[in-house]
């Protein structure tokens, strides 16, 4: 007997608080309704559900993006996520449908890195969110800000054996820096709000937010599928028709409740005036002072044009990585692109400007140790990686990098930097004599009866036009381009980031196509990387976003070769096929061809025709050109 009180309290209790219910004799009324079966409208009441409306939490999921400025939304469809694609097209937001889910993200990743804003996907539950995981991880470090909408199982469903119901939030965790599960249509609106601002603040990242699908369908819908039982007889029938109808007026309670949707204010880390002076002092005395910009530079709240001149103003010989390639352009004088290692064993001061001491550094152990060191990075672990163990900081600046260099311009005087001016001069008659032995090796057309891929690159560089986009994905062949083809201005050069990641192509190119569409979009694939991402010229066409496709075929996984076949002897699992990949994109409604050595004398010609196509017919096109094998790359690593 005294159990069942403790448990008949703990059950008035749950209910007063699940419920909100404000007076005894208010609980003593709904239980009463409740138990006789007639309780449904008076929960209805009780939690503001207008039981007759049509509206649906998709809705508020779609007013929220609308207010944040989002502009397209990438996909894979799926049953879980229809009402929020739906409510989004009503509200303008373009819903653009890929082949592949880490597609949607990759191309949302690119959307969030040229448009300097958040990018968003949105897939179903279960394998859709999985498949998901590589493109999420990429944009996490690649510090991408990045909205991830999943699918789930309804609420009541939850470990229950639903069609593809698993334990999401469990895998996004360490992928995100942030995760919410919506329970209720009323979260709806604040968890979003909290999400986007997460995503875009500090070290922008991923963030994640699961939808139960019994949150995005409507209030008769829910109802009707949620099991109730009309002819429920016994204590245990009726107690779960109560405990249904409390969780379905639970979950649509105050649903459309006016609220605020506008974007919360973010948080960016800005340095310090002390930091400043130390870091304008040590740039007064250096005489080898050199500059590594990263990926970070170019994120907002500072401009891109603004950052140029804040560069200019600081006079220093710059190396660009990742999302600051073609920052300066094409020629600019202070932009080195050669011969990094030796200047670094040269310089007095080196400032790592979002630029991290990870593999891409030899973890640190290319600074000079006689170097004052400057790292300036929004993340703290990416601000001190391998520090101690490596390298140490004169001074850390946990800080925005672009708004950071341009305080330092502000205050640095260009008085008697005569030596500086004489470093940077050193420095570019080194890079021209680099150029020149690299031009060297681009001389000859054919390599054991294949296109010098040297060779294929510069006639690229020479062709390509200056509001060109590119995209790199793929390993040996990308790695040359990286030093032979030039971004020609800021936010023109897309790479997976410090991840590696093969298989980027298509969904960058595809994202990167809506955000400037009057400009040309090239992808630079490896004949490995785009097996990954081909198919997507299926989106391409279906979406009018025509792309430029360019595959250096060398039948093989170069990157790896180039250790495994001189280490072990073996070729075993890198050899490809020459394989016509233009045929493919024909069937998929495009425009392709080959360069071969009968046709080598046609590269520019095709290279023209392929910008044409893409320009004036809005149709997709791929240059497969079957390359031969260097040496430009021997030394480079993959691992």
């Amino acid at each position: 007997m005294i159990c069942l009180l403790i448990i008949g309290l703990i059950v008035v209790v749950l209910l007063w608080k699940w419920l909100d219910i404000r007076s005894v004799d208010e609980l003593k009324q709904v239980v009463g309704l409740l138990v006789s079966g007639n309780g449904q409208h008076v929960l209805s009441n009780l939690f503001q559900v207008d039981e007759q409306s049509k509206r649906h939490g998709g809705e508020l999921v779609a007013s929220v993006l609308k207010a944040h400025d989002v502009k397209e939304i990438f996909v894979l469809c799926g049953g879980h996520i229809s009402p929020i694609l739906v409510a989004s097209e009503k509200l303008g937001i373009r819903i653009v449908d890929t082949r592949h889910e880490v597609t949607a993200v990759f191309a949302a990743d690119a959307v969030a890195r040229l448009r300097q804003s958040i990018g968003v996907a949105a897939v179903t539950a279960g394998p859709g969110l999985t498949n998901t995981i590589t493109a999420v991880k990429n944009a996490q470090m690649a510090e991408s800000p990045l909205l991830l909408i999943g699918g789930a199982a309804p609420t009541l469903l939850k470990g229950r054996g639903a069609l593809q119901d698993i334990d999401q939030m469990v895998l996004f965790r360490p992928l995100c820096k942030y995760v919410a599960r919506i329970e209720r249509l009323r979260d709806i609106v604040p968890t979003l709000r909290q999400a986007i601002k997460a995503a875009v603040s500090g070290s922008p990242g991923p963030v994640f937010v699961e939808f139960p699908i019994d949150v995005l369908y409507p209030y008769q819908l829910v109802v009707k599928e949620i099991g109730f039982n009309p002819n429920a007889k016994g204590f245990i029938q009726k107690a779960l028709n109560i405990y249904l109808r409390c969780h379905v007026s639970r979950q649509f309670g105050s649903a459309f409740a006016e609220s605020d949707i506008t974007p919360l204010p973010t948080s960016i880390p800005l340095p310090v005036s002390d930091q400043i002076s130390k870091i304008v002092s040590l740039l007064r005395k250096a005489k080898k002072p050199v500059i590594l910009l990263g990926s970070q530079a170019t994120l907002p709240p500072i401009t891109p044009h603004k950052l140029v001149k804040a560069i200019e103003a600081i006079g220093v010989p710059v190396y660009l990585g990742g999302m600051s390639r073609g920052l300066l352009g094409k020629d600019h004088s202070l932009q080195m692109r050669q011969n990094r290692r030796d200047a670094l064993k040269e310089a007095d001061l080196t400032i790592l400007a979002g630029t991290v001491c990870d593999f891409r550094l030899s973890y640190g152990r290319v600074l000079s140790k006689k170097s004052k060191i400057v790292s300036i990075n929004r993340n703290k672990s990416q601000l001190t990686k391998n520090e101690k163990a490596f390298w140490n900081a004169d001074v850390s600046v946990q800080a925005d990098v672009a708004s950071t260099l341009v305080q330092i311009s502000e205050q640095l005087s260009q008085e008697n930097r005569e030596d500086v001016s004489s470093w940077v001069q050193d420095l570019r008659e080194r890079e021209n004599k680099k150029e020149q032995e690299n031009e060297s090796k681009m001389s000859n057309k054919i390599i054991d009866g294949y296109v010098n891929p040297l060779y294929f690159l510069a006639k690229l560089d020479k062709v390509l036009p200056d509001d060109a986009i590119l995209v790199a994905d793929g390993g040996d062949f990308v790695g040359s381009a990286a030093y032979i083809v030039r971004p020609r201005g800021p936010l023109q050069w897309l790479d997976p980031g410090a991840f590696g990641t093969l298989g980027v192509g298509g969904g960058f190119a595809l994202g990167a196509k809506i955000v400037p569409p009057n400009k040309p979009v090239f992808i630079i694939w490896g004949d490995g990387s785009s097996g990954y991402s081909i198919m997507e010229f299926d989106s391409f066409k279906r979406h009018k976003l025509p792309v430029i496709g360019v595959i250096g075929n060398d039948a093989c996984w170069t990157q790896i070769a180039r250790e495994q076949v001189p280490m072990f002897g073996s070729n075993v699992g890198v050899e490809l096929a020459r394989t016509h990949y233009e045929d493919v994109v024909k069937a998929l409604g495009g425009w392709g061809t080959a360069i071969e050595e009968k046709n080598i004398d046609e590269i520019e010609k095709e290279l023209k025709e392929a910008v044409r196509v893409s320009k004036e017919e809005g149709q997709s096109a791929l240059i497969n050109v079957f390359i031969g094998k260097t040496n430009f790359r021997d030394g480079s690593i993959s691992v």
